[in-house]
């Protein structure tokens, strides 16, 4: 007996994201059904794109604003029928235990990725998600003590050399975090550059990634 392949509508599929390199909120896919949804429930405007139309939000919209009209498009296209992909980043609806629990899930997938590189280029992507300028991970938590610091400072009503311990060993911590970026970009930069060897077989990783944690 032959089993037959199901049909999958891609026209009835619609994929709402922000795009990086622009930061506008865009809508692909769905008919016209879907399009008067997009327009009505989330103020989308209709586009020209290289590979077809598509929809977008109004440039300028504060993030806020972005995160409840895709928010409330996907919900009223989803009880219209079609099937709708909303890029987490733009849930209204997300709980920060999601936030949470997603952080946990890609830095685990990052401890994977590290235990099973076989490449010197695959070892410099890795650490560039560790130690990017901007958006690595060992710049942005830096940013939180630095934050997490002032506002400790102010609320004990000291002056920096005042302040007691262990809140004023933040600063000298803050210090080392921004030093351990500068080894690991340098690392990182070293990967990148090592030559790939021919005909030899990298060892196998005994190095096992720490397991994701349950809140």
């Amino acid at each position: 007996m032959t089993v037959k392949e199901p049909d999958f509508w891609v026209l009835e599929y619609i994929t709402i994201t922000k795009d990086r390199r622009t930061g506008l909120v865009v809508a692909f896919g769905g008919t016209d059904e879907a399009a008067d949804i997009l327009q009505r429930n989330g103020g989308f405007l209709p586009a020209p794109g290289p590979r077809g139309d598509y929809h977008r939000l109004p440039q300028g919209l504060p993030g806020e604003q972005q995160r409840l009209k895709a928010t409330a498009a996907s919900h009223a296209l989803l009880a219209a029928g079609p099937s709708v992909h909303l890029d987490s980043a733009l849930n209204a609806l997300a709980t920060p235990d999601d936030d949470h629990d997603a952080a946990v899930r890609y830095l685990a997938h990052l401890a994977y990725r590290a235990a099973d590189a076989e490449t010197s280029g695959e070892i410099a992507e890795i650490l560039t998600e560790i130690a990017a300028p901007v958006h690595g991970l060992l710049p942005l938590t830096r940013e939180v003590v630095v934050r997490a610091w002032i506002v400790g400072i102010g609320l004990q009503g000291t002056a920096p050399g005042e302040t007691a311990e262990p809140l004023a060993q933040l600063g000298t911590c803050v210090g080392s975090m921004g030093r351990a970026a500068d080894v690991i970009l340098h690392a990182r930069n070293q990967a990148a550059c090592a030559p790939r060897p021919t005909g030899t077989t990298a060892p196998p990783n005994s190095v096992q990634p720490p397991a994701s944690r349950r809140r």
